[in-house]
């Protein structure tokens, strides 16, 4: 029997893919109306705007079956519940580089990575290798860009 797999994320991951949804669905009276009005301009074999149309609801669809599955298995997770000394789903760890320059990113989920703001996804290369690390463990990660080095200095639950 298969199980299914939970996907962990934070509250805030979970509302924007909700409002996500809700956006999508909002959308579909529009694109069907864009279909019909696109058939009414006749032969649909050479007809680009119907099958723009068509191509945009498949495309809508897809999407929202999509964010359908990953709320249904959303396993949403406080970091401010959590505590430990070890680097976990949710925790913010502060690393230093080669460099002995501090970084500081919090462990998300993969709908809510974005590496620019300080949050890398747990199934990321670095995420991956800071998944169970504590203070003062040195970390390796492969990266397209070649090795790079780390020291945990410091997890919180914030």
């Amino acid at each position: 029997m298969a199980t299914v797999e939970k996907m962990p994320m934070l509250q805030e991951g979970y509302a924007t893919l909700s409002a996500d949804l809700k956006r999508l669905k909002a959308e579909r009276p529009l694109i069907v109306d864009a279909i019909e009005e696109a058939r009414a301009h006749g032969d649909l074999s050479e007809n680009a705007e119907y099958h723009a149309a068509k191509e945009q609801q498949g495309q809508n669809e897809a999407t929202i079956s999509d964010i359908e599955d990953k709320l249904s298995r959303a396993q949403i997770i406080d970091p401010k519940d959590l505590s430990g000394d070890k680097v976990v789903f949710g925790a913010t760890v502060t690393l230093l580089d080669e460099d002995e320059k501090p970084v500081t990113y919090q462990i998300v989920g993969q709908t809510e990575a974005n590496a620019k703001v300080g949050r890398i996804s747990y199934n990321s290369p670095l995420g991956r290798a800071l998944i169970g690390r504590k203070v003062d463990d040195e970390v390796e990660v492969t990266v397209p860009s070649g090795d790079r080095y780390y020291l945990v200095s410091k997890i919180a639950f914030i």
